[in-house]
């Protein structure tokens, strides 16, 4: 099975209009974090659960046990 779609089930998409002051607003910020610094390396986890972070994939139960962080 193909996860593509034929081409007549694609609507387009209408651009939303937003105001001069959204759109200086959204400058500004894009502005920021190109000359904010880049965010610092952090250190490897210790003790921390092996494979993909449990909080991203909803794996939060280990050994039978489901844990609230």
């Amino acid at each position: 099975m193909s996860d593509a779609r034929p081409a007549s089930d694609e609507q387009p998409v209408a651009a939303k209009k937003i105001s001069p002051e959204a759109q200086r607003a959204l400058a500004e910020a894009e502005e920021r974090r190109r000359n904010a610094p880049p965010a610092p390396e952090r250190p490897p986890e210790f003790c921390g659960p092996s494979g993909p972070e449990p909080v991203r994939y909803g794996d939060w139960e280990r050994k039978g046990i489901a844990s609230d962080f």
